[in-house]
């Protein structure tokens, strides 16, 4: 397992759900759990959007980013979602944009569901965790390391319904994951992976609360 470039806050004013990002993260050293509001942090590149799929961000952390940030950002959102993706950014992708503040410079608006509804039993929040790692990561290589710190809230918790556990667990998972790619891939592999997440298709989450 390699560091990542970059290091992740994972901020959240909810205390139990810090302290299962903390029992979850606790292997990675290049990762920081904040309880608290992430207006309240000093030091950061890149902000996380727990978006939906549309760029509507009047709800929850979106709605907090945008009263920190500015409307104008929502709208340049919504103008990269019609202009890049038809209108509809899938879950599983994520974009890096400029906010236009000189501190925080980088939003990765990264949708963990279409609309607001439920995604308890999905595998989204470790595909919307993976997609924001790796458009961080595909910034990096392509501007020199711009990005150096990311922040980040839970991502499905609220109106997603994700246990904090769960959530914790499947970010972590896509962590593990994103520092420790394979040489080559294989079906077992593949199938591995798959039992890790335990999510997709018709099974639903996997009662364990393992470690990862």
């Amino acid at each position: 397992m390699v560091a990542a470039d970059f290091r992740l806050i994972l901020v959240d004013p909810v205390r139990e759900l810090c302290r299962a990002f903390e029992e979850q993260f606790s292997q990675f050293p290049n990762v920081q759990v904040v309880p608290g509001c992430f207006e309240e942090l000093n030091e950061y590149d890149c902000m996380v959007s727990p978006a939906n799929s549309f760029g509507l961000m009047d709800g929850g952390v979106d709605r907090a980013i945008i009263n920190f940030f500015g409307i104008e950002l929502m709208d340049r959102v919504q103008e990269r979602v019609v202009r890049e993706y038809r209108g509809e950014q899938p879950v599983g992708s994520s974009f890096i944009i400029e906010t236009g503040h000189a501190e925080h410079r980088f939003l990765a608006h990264t949708p963990t569901m279409r609309v607001p509804m439920r995604i308890a039993r999905t595998d989204n929040v470790y595909r919307a965790m993976q997609a924001m790692l790796l458009a961080v990561w595909k910034h990096n290589l392509a501007l020199n390391s711009s990005i150096r710190v990311v922040a980040c809230p839970w991502l499905g918790t609220a109106t997603g319904g994700v246990p904090y556990h769960q959530a914790a667990q499947q970010m972590a998972l896509a962590y593990r994951h994103f520092l420790s790619p394979p040489e080559a891939v294989s079906w077992p592999y593949a199938l591995e992976r798959q039992a890790a997440i335990g999510l997709g298709g018709d099974d639903g989450f996997p009662s364990s609360r393992h470690k990862v």
